[in-house]
């Protein structure tokens, strides 16, 4: 079980933005760490990380971690330190459940599994079905795996402050309910963010 606590005191919020693939965390995340000022990582850069440091490719990291859980404890535990540094936006199917109460904002953005389908295979060049295949899958392991790690329901979504269905909005219209979000809860936590100011 991780331990949801920071040793050291933070340098600024931590942020978590999660959701199902093809919702538009990424976008959404990394133009908020742009915006605020704040480092960005992802679940994906942090697994390239592990993958570099053990001298393996992503591809066998995969098939390693496929096999042995100590490869997504080893994640989990590298999000959550990097979570406590604080001043930091963290992007990830699951970063908000690994990182709990370290983050200052948890926000979850989705969309119907239809519009995520056609958004990742447009985006990827590939097959509908292909996509579809893959990424029922890939939520069913996430899912699976939480619940075995930690006992953690990943579709019962009350730990975020922010649930968004990005479908019926524009990038920028979705975006503009995240950023006005998150900055006004940073401010009640006592943040002060220049770019939330302007």
């Amino acid at each position: 079980m991780i331990v949801r606590r920071c040793s050291t005191n933070k340098r600024g919020p931590t942020i978590a933005v999660s959701g199902p693939p093809g919702s538009g965390k990424t976008t959404y995340a990394r133009r908020l760490a742009e915006e605020l000022g704040l480092e960005y990582y992802s679940a994906g850069m942090i697994f390239r990380m592990v993958a570099r440091e053990r001298g393996v490719s992503i591809e066998e990291l995969n098939r390693i971690a496929s096999e042995d859980p100590s490869i997504d404890l080893e994640i989990d535990s590298r999000t959550l330190e990097i979570g406590c540094r604080g001043g930091v936006v963290l992007e990830g199917h699951l970063v908000a459940w690994v990182l709990g109460s370290v983050a200052d904002v948890r926000i979850y953005v989705t969309a119907p599994l239809d519009v995520r389908i056609r958004r990742i295979a447009a985006r990827e060049n590939r097959p509908l079905d292909e996509v579809y295949r893959e990424t029922v899958a890939r939520e069913y392991m996430h899912w699976r795996r939480f619940l075995d790690y930690y006992g953690i329901d990943v579709n019962n979504l009350q730990i975020f402050n922010l649930v968004l269905d990005t479908e019926p909005l524009s990038v920028d219209e979705a975006y503009n309910v995240i950023k006005t979000y998150t900055c006004r809860l940073l401010a009640r936590k006592g943040f002060k963010i220049e770019a939330c100011s302007r």
